[in-house]
């Protein structure tokens, strides 16, 4: 149990990204000898990047050990806690890794470059990144950035810039969000856990989530009203979907200041409100996109 606890599968939630290709890419519903090999390209990336997600969550803990063993959450984690030994730790690193760039090569040499790519700018991060402000919340931006783009390339199917932009600027608003999440629940104490927090303010942070919702809220608007997306499609009827998107941002930034939970990941598992929007919001999303095929008039 504890070396299935420092895999974190709980934060595999994250690589929901690669799903966006087989939605946006009309590659969900459709005859079986399509859609069955999407949907299995898609799950076996969705697989690699569990496992190399997990090497770079093991390697992050080694790394920040001593810091965690502040944390009145993190110091419980099995290696903070000297329930797991370092060696143990990076030799399961090791074969996560390996595991994941050869799945990802057995299906495409592209995607084993992405995946590489992934795992060399997040021990990156561990190393270098996480220790500078602003730059630490983009880095990890551009991490989930390369999920979608790994959907989009495992299955061959165009994927819009204005959505990678969506993506990019919706991850930096979550990345921010957490940090934002650790001021509340650290207070003072913040800075010793994490020395970019003492760069960050509760007024600039939510700046920040101000500018960044923003953006992602303009650039999704700007992908529905595409004349690319108009063409897949058939209809921009994605646009109607705003409201469902602006409630979720709204009620993450509300609920992610007050410090309840230690990040967007217990937030999104915890909170059913924003469970049951987002629902909405792919249901919609999928009734929208194959309403011809499934018969769904406007």
């Amino acid at each position: 149990m504890k070396f299935l606890r420092i895999l974190r599968p709980e934060h595999w939630t994250k690589n929901v990204f690669v799903f966006a290709a087989l939605l946006f890419g009309k590659k969900l519903i459709g005859p079986s000898e399509e859609v069955l090999p999407a949907l299995g390209r898609t799950l076996a990336a969705f697989a690699c990047f569990c496992l190399a997600a997990s090497a770079v969550y093991i390697f992050n803990d080694i790394i920040d050990r001593p810091a965690d063993r502040l944390h009145p959450q993190k110091r419980l984690r099995p290696i903070a806690a000297g329930q797991v030994s370092v060696a143990s730790a990076l030799f399961l690193a090791f074969l996560c890794t390996l595991a994941a760039i050869a799945g990802a090569w057995m299906l495409s040499e592209p995607l084993m470059a992405i995946v590489a790519g992934y795992v060399v700018l997040m021990v990156m991060y561990s190393l270098v990144f996480k220790r500078m402000l602003i730059l630490d919340c983009i880095v990890i931006s551009a991490g989930f950035c390369l999920r979608a783009i790994a959907g989009a390339v495992v299955l061959s199917v165009f994927i819009s810039p204005w959505l990678i932009i969506c993506t990019f600027a919706l991850c930096l608003f979550l990345a921010f969000g957490k940090r934002r999440s650790e001021i509340a629940q650290l207070a003072a104490d913040s800075e010793s856990f994490r020395a970019t927090l003492g760069g960050y303010t509760p007024e600039l942070l939510a700046h920040m989530l101000d500018v960044t919702s923003v953006l992602a809220v303009v650039c999704f608007l700007l992908y529905t009203m595409d004349d690319r997306t108009l063409k897949l499609f058939g209809t921009n009827h994605l646009v109607y979907t705003t409201p469902i998107v602006l409630y979720c941002i709204f009620r993450f930034s509300a609920l992610i200041q007050t410090g309840r939970f230690s990040g967007p990941v217990q937030l999104i598992l915890r909170d059913l409100p924003f469970q049951v929007g987002s629902a909405l919001w792919v249901v919609a999303c999928v009734l929208i996109i194959y309403g011809q095929r499934l018969g769904i008039g406007a």
